[in-house]
């Protein structure tokens, strides 16, 4: 849920910020208003950067290690067939960066 809301608020408060800033640099350039702007811009961008490095980006897939023996396997049998080596481990290689999408 934070996720979805907190860009949003975070950058509502960046632009709220910078026109504050520039008020406040207008009106006198009170070194307290500007630095409590300065400080919530701040905040914002603390929030907003620790929302991004502790909610997950999505799930971590599993190693399955039995499944990785069974294609092992396979290749296996494909190149004691004849086909060549590179050119199987080529096509796995392709075809699990196609199912990765």
């Amino acid at each position: 849920m934070a996720r979805r809301w907190l860009p949003r608020v975070c950058a509502a408060v960046f632009v709220a910020g910078i026109a504050g800033l520039i008020v406040a640099s207008v009106n006198g350039n009170n070194a307290g208003v500007v630095l409590t702007i300065g400080l919530v811009i701040v905040l914002a961008a603390v929030a907003l950067i620790s929302t991004g490095a502790v909610l997950p980006k999505g799930r971590i897939d599993a190693f399955d290690e039995a499944a990785a023996e069974q294609l092992e396997e396979q290749v296996a049998a494909l190149v004691a067939a004849g086909a060549p080596e590179d050119q199987v481990r080529a096509l796995v290689r392709d075809a699990m960066r196609v199912g990765r999408r």
